[in-house]
């Protein structure tokens, strides 16, 4: 069991958590979108989200701005989040534009502003779990994404509902977060999420 929760937060890292909202939507949209521009679009964006990161991750190591991956203190998460920032926006102004994917747009719009607050809060020296940001976030995007485009996918939701609660259990057995992180980590990845759908969800 103890290395089951250990895994789960691998398993279910933060920088996977974007790509598995884009892939799953271009699995359930119903609009019609060419297979070359599925795959350039997945492709752009796991080098954006997920090797550009992980080798930003090895220089602020080598510059001694971060100890460990496991980013432990307030302080060693303020260059990686402000990096992560300027990715985003990146991804919103090049990958993913309002007039080609709407949903995808306002998805990491939202993973912009949860990722501005999370810094947000380091910088006023409090640790909210990025785990729980991620994978509260991309939940609201599943339920979101099921009214918008009026499909059936409750089995979905029933995994990522005990995948969120997994990622909570594993966080607090590796004793990364406290409770009032963790809820917090909730509600920085909820929230914005919720607030956006306003702008596109007809």
């Amino acid at each position: 069991m103890d290395r089951i929760l250990k895994s789960i937060s691998f398993i279910f890292h933060p920088l996977l958590m974007p790509l598995a909202g884009v892939g799953f939507y271009f699995l359930v949209s119903p609009r019609f979108t060419p297979k070359e521009i599925v795959y350039a679009k997945l492709l752009s964006l796991s080098i954006l989200t997920i090797i550009l990161p992980v080798l930003l991750y090895f220089l602020l190591k080598t510059l001694g701005r971060v100890e460990s991956m496991y980013l432990k203190t307030t302080n060693e998460r303020i260059f990686p989040l402000a990096l992560n920032c300027i990715i985003t926006l990146i991804v919103l102004l090049r990958i993913l534009t309002q007039s080609q994917f709407i949903e995808l747009y306002f998805f990491f719009l939202g993973i912009l502003i949860s990722t501005m607050a999370c810094l947000i809060l380091a910088i006023l020296k409090f640790k909210a779990s990025i785990h729980m940001i991620a994978v509260s976030g991309l939940f609201m995007f599943f339920i979101v994404l099921s009214i918008h485009f009026s499909i059936n996918i409750n089995g979905v939701l029933a995994l990522m509902s005990i995948i969120t609660g997994a990622v909570a259990t594993s966080r607090l057995h590796v004793k990364a977060h406290d409770y009032k992180e963790l809820i917090m980590g909730f509600f920085v990845g909820v929230i914005p999420q919720l607030i956006l759908v306003n702008y596109w969800l007809t």
